[in-house]
C-alpha cells in the first residue's frame, strides 16, 4: 500500500470518484516502465514507446480483474456502513466508547470494530458486537478506530471512522 492518492506528474482514474466522496483505490504497477505507460505510441532511437498489447500481461491482468471483482461484489452484497459513527472525547480515561446509528441500507448482522495502533498501516484487530455502542479497554490516545456493517452472510461495509464527540 502505497497512501499517496496518486504519484508524482500523473493522475488515476480513481481521483474524480476520490474527490466526489467514493471510496476507491489505485490498484498499480510498483516499478513502472517509462517506456510504456503514460507514453505516445512511438519509436525513437530503436527503443518502441507505449502502452500496446504486445506488453501487457494479460494473466496478471485476469487475476487483478478477478480480485477488483471479487471486492465489487463483497461491498455490493454488505449492508451501508454505520451513520453517525462518534468517539466520545469529554474525559480523559484509558478506554474508548464508541457509538453510531445503523445503516440506511440493509439490515446488519451485527458491526466490527476495527482497532489499530497509531503506527500501525493496517487494521490490527476486531470486536463483533450487535449493539451500536461499544466501550473498549484501550485508550483512544494510543489507537485508532473504525466501524463496519456485517451483513447476515457475512459481507462487510466500509470502515466508517469516527469524529470526536463531546456528547
Amino acid at each position: 500500500m502505497i497512501y499517496r492518492n496518486d504519484r508524482f506528474l500523473r493522475g488515476g482514474d480513481h481521483t474524480p470518484y476520490v474527490q466526489r466522496g467514493y471510496a476507491a483505490v489505485r490498484i498499480t504497477e510498483m516499478n513502472e516502465n517509462f517506456t510504456r505507460q503514460h507514453q505516445d505510441v512511438r519509436t525513437e532511437k530503436g527503443i518502441q514507446y507505449g502502452d500496446l498489447p504486445e506488453f501487457i500481461d494479460f494473466e496478471y491482468l485476469r487475476k487483478n480483474t478477478a480480485m477488483n471483482l471479487a471486492s465489487l461484489a463483497n461491498l455490493a452484497k454488505s449492508t451501508g456502513k454505520p451513520l453517525e459513527l462518534k468517539i466520545e472525547v469529554r474525559k480523559l480515561t484509558n478506554t474508548t466508547n464508541l457509538s453510531w446509528k445503523s445503516p440506511k441500507y440493509g439490515k446488519p448482522k451485527g458491526f466490527y470494530v476495527l482497532m489499530r495502533e497509531t503506527t500501525a498501516p493496517q487494521w490490527q484487530n476486531k470486536f463483533f458486537t450487535t449493539e451500536t455502542q461499544i466501550e473498549l479497554p484501550y485508550s483512544k490516545d494510543n489507537y485508532f478506530f473504525g466501524v463496519q456493517s456485517v451483513s447476515a452472510d457475512g459481507n462487510e461495509s466500509l470502515p466508517e471512522i469516527p469524529v470526536p464527540s463531546r456528547q
